[in-house]
């Protein structure tokens, strides 16, 4: 079984959390994207982020950030 460290948070917040990594980064500010709720797996994941629209010079960047923020928060299923 594994241990997760990471930080509950509800889809609002990490849609929040999301918007402000990304606009932080001037090449990731008119990315739009969309989290989505999936089902646990066994290395804890239960959300997801829908890239709908990245510059081709933002892609990378954009990707960096997403992962960050997925390795950071898990779905506060109770919320």
């Amino acid at each position: 079984m594994l241990y997760s460290e990471k930080t509950p948070a509800t889809l609002d917040e990490i849609r929040t959390r999301v918007a402000r990594a990304l606009y932080r980064h001037p090449l990731c500010r008119d990315v739009r994207f969309e989290i989505v709720s999936t089902p646990r797996t066994r290395k804890g994941g239960n959300w997801t982020i829908s890239i709908q629209a990245v510059a081709p010079d933002a892609l990378w960047e954009a990707s960096e950030i997403v992962s960050d923020i997925q390795e950071a928060y898990e779905l506060n299923v109770a919320a």
